[in-house]
């Protein structure tokens, strides 16, 4: 066999895996992991919304706190990081051989992929880092890292650049995001006709007010990284949690933080739909 044959067959054999089954339920897994973690987000400003929140974060940081509280909570730890760590690889897999669906191997989806894959190793690697006893990996204030990292860049030469450009990218990020919700793109990716009218009503409800919130809540970020750039304070930018907190000082009060509360709520309860009828 030469080595063009041999190639080829070792290219067949990776494309195979990435379609495996194992993939497949590693996806689905991730997909409940990531639900459990936007649900918990979502509770936590609830109680932040209507008090101090109990010192907890509300951000995947303050959501592992809240599961190690628990009983088995390690355990669930585990489980949520090994989860995770599917979500990962099944984003590999689409960043390597393409996405399912007639325009998944497009240059864009599939960077987008290798993008998710980066994310969702970071978040599998804190989870489990925590779950094996590094209590300052998983559960970190995202507002202190941000500060963090915030500070350092714009102490670079070109910072306040880098900074403002990677908030706007944040904003329209979030803005793409809440948009596609709103125009309910999800619909593709989800096997719709095997669903009951009454699920794909649930589904709807849930992908567009989920979706829509989780965008706006990005794009609220980013908006303070620009300010940050723009002021040259790093105190400016925000992390999940202060960002959260930030819509309580609109006119609305701590209802507006009650309504994001529950967008993201519905947005994991929109995940766990996604591991159910998901195309993958």
């Amino acid at each position: 066999m030469n080595t063009n044959a041999m190639s080829m067959n070792a290219r067949g054999q990776a494309r195979r895996a990435a379609n495996s089954r194992a993939v497949e339920a590693g996806a689905r897994a991730g997909f409940v992991a990531r639900g459990v973690i936007y649900l918990l987000v979502g509770l936590l400003a609830l109680r932040i919304a209507f008090s101090d929140g109990g010192g907890k974060q509300a951000d995947r940081g303050g959501a592992i706190a809240e599961i190690a509280e628990k009983p088995f909570g390690n355990l669930l730890l585990w489980v949520l990081g090994v989860a995770l760590a599917g979500m990962a690889l099944w984003r590999l897999s689409e960043a390597l051989f393409g996405q399912a669906g007639p325009d998944g191997r497009k240059a864009g989806k599939r960077a987008m992929a290798a993008a998710r894959f980066v994310f969702y190793s970071f978040a599998s690697y804190s989870v489990l880092s925590y779950a094996a006893g590094d209590s300052g990996s998983g559960s970190g204030s995202s507002d202190r890292q941000t500060d963090d990292v915030t500070a350092r860049a714009l102490e670079w030469t070109g910072g306040q650049w880098i900074v403002g450009i990677a908030g706007a990218a944040v904003t329209c990020a979030g803005l793409w995001i809440a948009g596609r919700a709103v125009m309910r793109k999800f619909h593709k990716h989800l096997k719709m006709a095997e669903m009951t009218k009454k699920v794909r009503q649930a589904v709807d409800v849930t992908g567009v007010f989920g979706g829509a919130v989780r965008g706006a809540v990005f794009a609220t970020a980013g908006g303070f990284a620009v300010a940050a750039a723009v002021q040259h304070e790093p105190g400016r930018a925000k992390g999940m949690d202060d960002t959260l907190r930030s819509f309580t000082e609109t006119p609305a009060g701590p209802w507006l933080l009650v309504l994001v509360a529950l967008g993201l709520a519905a947005f994991g309860l929109f995940s766990w739909a996604n591991a159910r009828w998901r195309r993958v």
